[in-house]
Parts: structure tokens; C-alpha cells; sequence
């Protein structure tokens, strides 16, 4: 007795149909998130700006000969890192707040008659 070979549409049994997903875009509320995004952005744009000179230190070193003092400056990486993220947040929050505006923007589809 040999063993017949199964058709693939043996093996694998049809899914039913999803039902179309009817998306709305149109949600004038987004506008009220874009603005609320936008106030954050600017919120951590004026942080980073604060947070910015807290990463600088100059150190001055006066020296017994009479020369100029000697300024150097020592730079904190953690104040630095926190005012580079706080800049990078911000713009994707515009970025998205955009999009936002453009979903609560969108006109609606035209329905056929």
C-alpha cells in the first residue's frame, strides 16, 4: 500500500475573512494632544538650555610668577548627557505632535452615493 502525497490545500485549512478595519482619522482631540506635546518640547528645550551650563566648570590657576592665570575647563558628562537627551525628546515630541496635527487634520474619506 503506497501512501498518497496530501495537496497543500489538504494540509492548511482557509481561514475565514477578517473584517475590514474602518480607522478614524479624523479626531479633532489630537490637536489637543499635538498642543500638549508641543508645551512639554518647550518645556524640555528651556531644561536643556538650563542644563547645559552646569556641564561647564572653568578652573583657574594662578601662578606665583606673575603670569596670567591659567583657565581650564572641566566638563561634566552626566549634566551633558541629560541636556542632549532632553534636546533629542523634545524634537521627537514635535515630531510626533505633527503627526498628530495632521491625523486631526485629515479629511474624512467621501461616501459613495
Amino acid at each position: 500500500m503506497t501512501a498518497q502525497p496530501k495537496t497543500a490545500e489538504a494540509q492548511e485549512p482557509e481561514l475565514p475573512a477578517l473584517p475590514p478595519v474602518r480607522a478614524k482619522l479624523n479626531q479633532p482631540r489630537r490637536a489637543f494632544v499635538a498642543l500638549a506635546e508641543v508645551l512639554v518640547a518647550a518645556a524640555l528645550i528651556w531644561l536643556a538650555f538650563w542644563l547645559w551650563p552646569h556641564a561647564i566648570a572653568p578652573i583657574s590657576t594662578v601662578l606665583a610668577d606673575g603670569r596670567p592665570p591659567y583657565v581650564s575647563h572641566r566638563y561634566y558628562g552626566n549634566w551633558m548627557a541629560l541636556s542632549i537627551l532632553s534636546g533629542t525628546v523634545a524634537g521627537v515630541l514635535v515630531v510626533d505632535a505633527v503627526r498628530q496635527l495632521m491625523l486631526a487634520a485629515r479629511a474624512r474619506p467621501k461616501h459613495a452615493r
